[in-house]
């Protein structure tokens, strides 16, 4: 089977994650897309497919007779789709030899060429787009297709190989996909997600990330009467967002560039919040911004009076490339795979997270690959089959470079 025709299998089952929900998965319906692939796996001829009770997919197909000591690849795709854009009734649109031109999706949306300049380069191809009133879960199910369709032109072929560990894992959009991931039962020393977008992309850089809150304890009288009483908690919100530079927001930078983004902003004369997402992928510049906020509230207490703002920040992940650096063979190797498809590998530093950085941090280098999937998390997704064939060809020769050497 094609790894196209596996994802317009997928794509149908409902399995947007719920970022309200704290335990894992977040919804009961991951659950669908899990059990039928550990039922497909089975039928390739992975024997040890199954899922967990958290609804993580994991399997193997062992090492050719004599290649036991080749290194254990992993490859690691996520079952759930963005809660940004409806993920239910999705009814994906088979466009064949697209020209290239803006196309009508249906329900008012044009994907055009002016918001995606890259798609004259998909002309000629077979096109898969939404009919414009969901998102259409390439992201990631087109990277679960492309390892399945690996497993299986693995297991039907003669190719000798080393050890392959496959992963499903859950919650990815909602930041919990590798967390209980139980890596001994993965058994990789190393691994791929593949969750990126154009078919040669490799990222082995992301951000580092905090969040940050500011909550504000104003002063309270009638306003006839408020002159050197009031503190208005509204206003010291508007005076703490005026003290960060305006450039470092997300509008206004790009790549390795970070920034501080107001998320929201709520309250009243008594009391306020304002919080953020801090990211930067150089360590020191971020630690810089984490300063910064600490100087403001150090500085707004100074003036209203001790105890008007406490800041709280959380640490949420880091750049992977602290972990990936000692392993560069991972990322040089697939960057000659990428160019043995005739392709120019495509480095791009990740301007969020992904699986592959927390698991990274735990002890499993992990970059990430390219699905050929564009405009994810939204009614403008779209992939090409030519593409995802080309991801599968990208997959195979990593495998078969690791085990000719």
């Amino acid at each position: 089977m094609k790894a196209y025709e596996r994802l317009l299998n997928y794509v149908v089952i409902h399995t947007t994650s719920d970022e309200s929900v704290e335990e894992t998965p977040s919804t009961k319906r991951q659950f669908d897309l899990a059990k039928k692939l550990v039922e497909e796996m089975k039928e390739l001829g992975i024997e040890d497919a199954a899922v967990d009770e958290h609804c993580y997919v994991t399997g193997h197909i062992p090492a050719t007779e004599g290649l036991e000591n080749v290194p254990s690849i992993g490859f690691i795709a996520h079952l759930d789709t963005a809660p940004d854009c409806s993920g239910e009734n999705v009814k994906p649109v088979i466009h064949e030899n697209y020209d290239g031109e803006d196309l009508e999706l249906g329900n008012g949306r044009v994907l055009t060429n002016k918001l995606f300049p890259h798609l004259k380069s998909l002309k000629g191809r077979t096109l898969i787009t939404t009919d414009g009133s969901t998102l259409l879960g390439a992201d990631d199910k087109a990277g679960v297709a492309e390892i399945m369709t690996l497993c299986e032109e693995v297991i039907n072929s003669d190719m000798a190989h080393g050890k392959i560990s496959v992963a499903f894992t859950p919650d990815e959009e909602i930041g919990h996909g590798a967390e209980l991931l139980d890596l001994e039962k993965f058994g990789a020393e190393f691994a791929y997600t593949v969750d990126g977008g154009a078919e040669n992309e490799i990222e082995y850089e992301n951000f580092n990330a905090a969040s940050a809150a500011f909550v504000i304890k104003g002063v309270s009288v009638h306003p006839g009467d408020a002159k050197d009483r009031m503190v208005n908690a509204a206003l010291v919100a508007c005076e703490i967002s005026a003290m960060l530079p305006a450039a470092e927001t997300p509008a206004h930078t790009e790549e390795r560039e970070g920034f501080y983004h107001l998320t929201d902003i709520k309250g009243d004369v008594e009391n306020a919040e304002i919080d953020y997402i801090i990211r930067d992928h150089d360590w020191g510049l971020f630690e810089a911004k984490l300063s910064t906020l600490r100087l403001i509230e150090k500085t707004i207490n100074e003036k209203y009076g001790e105890g008007t703002v406490t800041l709280t920040i959380n640490e949420q992940y880091r750049n992977m490339i602290e972990k990936i650096r000692p392993h560069m063979h991972i990322v040089e190797t697939a960057k000659k795979c990428i160019k043995e498809q005739g392709l120019e590998p495509l480095e791009v530093p990740v301007r969020g997270g992904t699986d592959g950085a927390r698991l990274s941090f735990r002890g499993l280098p992990c970059p990430n690959l390219g699905t050929a999937g564009y405009a994810f998390h939204g009614p403008f997704e779209h992939i090409t089959a030519e593409g995802m064939d080309k991801v599968v060809e990208i997959l195979t020769a990593i495998v078969k470079e690791y085990s000719e050497k």
